[in-house]
Order: structure tokens, then C-alpha cells, then sequence
């Protein structure tokens, strides 16, 4: 099997995602994921896909990701490690699709307008 890469994209956040046979080595930047991830909700993140299509420790993962924040990241690279399994078997979409996998979550910061503080929050008003 040849490597398979993806996109996954959350708020500011991109991740490249390339997955290839393995022993389930997660490697995000160069580092392993548990050095880059140190919070455990943000490394079950990244094995959701995996457990639900009962495909743990079968593949090797290589990330490149950037911008955004540590949760933004693992979800954008929960999406695209998705999208790859969706690649490898077409099968994976209905149970990945019932978790909320698959789809792409389109919300971003909004932003900010001239004449206010922030992207809805005015100046003090002052009557007088």
C-alpha cells in the first residue's frame, strides 16, 4: 500500500495528513503525538477514527499541521485522518458519518467591523 494523504481543516487550523501500513505510530510535526498532545481528551481525539472503524494500530500517521490553536489542530487533524480512511475503504463513511466525523466544521472567528470594539461589541455608548 502506498502512502494515502488528506486534508483536515478546523478554525485557523490545516492538517496534512499522510497514512501508509504500520504498527499505529502518530507522528504530528516530527514529534510523537503524545509529546505534541500532552492532554488525554486531545489524544482520544485523534484515535476516534480509529476505534470506531476498529482500524487501531494498523496504520502509520505523518502530520504536517499549522495556525490555530492545540484544539482546533487535533480536530483538524481528526477530520483529515477521516477523510483517509474514507479513501482507503468506502465502507468507514456511514459509521465515521454517525460520529460527526466526516463532515467539516465551517465555523470561524468573525470579523472585526470598523467603528467597534470587536466583531459585535460597540464603543460606551454616552448619552451626554
Amino acid at each position: 500500500m502506498e502512502i494515502i494523504n488528506s486534508l483536515g481543516r478546523r478554525k485557523a487550523s490545516v492538517a496534512r495528513v499522510y497514512m501508509k501500513k504500520g504498527k499505529g505510530k502518530i507522528t504530528i510535526n516530527n514529534r510523537d503525538y503524545k509529546e505534541y498532545f500532552p492532554i488525554a481528551t486531545l489524544q482520544h481525539k485523534l484515535h476516534q477514527p480509529f476505534n470506531l472503524t476498529d482500524n487501531k494500530d494498523k496504520y502509520d500517521v505523518t502530520v504536517n499541521v499549522s495556525g490555530g490553536g492545540i484544539n482546533g489542530q487535533a480536530e483538524a487533524i481528526r477530520l483529515g485522518i477521516s477523510r483517509t480512511l474514507v479513501k482507503i475503504d468506502e465502507e468507514f463513511k456511514p459509521a465515521l458519518r454517525a460520529a460527526g466525523l466526516v463532515t467539516r466544521d465551517p465555523r470561524m472567528v468573525e470579523r472585526k467591523k470598523p467603528g467597534q470594539k470587536k466583531a459585535r461589541k460597540r464603543f460606551q455608548f454616552s448619552k451626554r
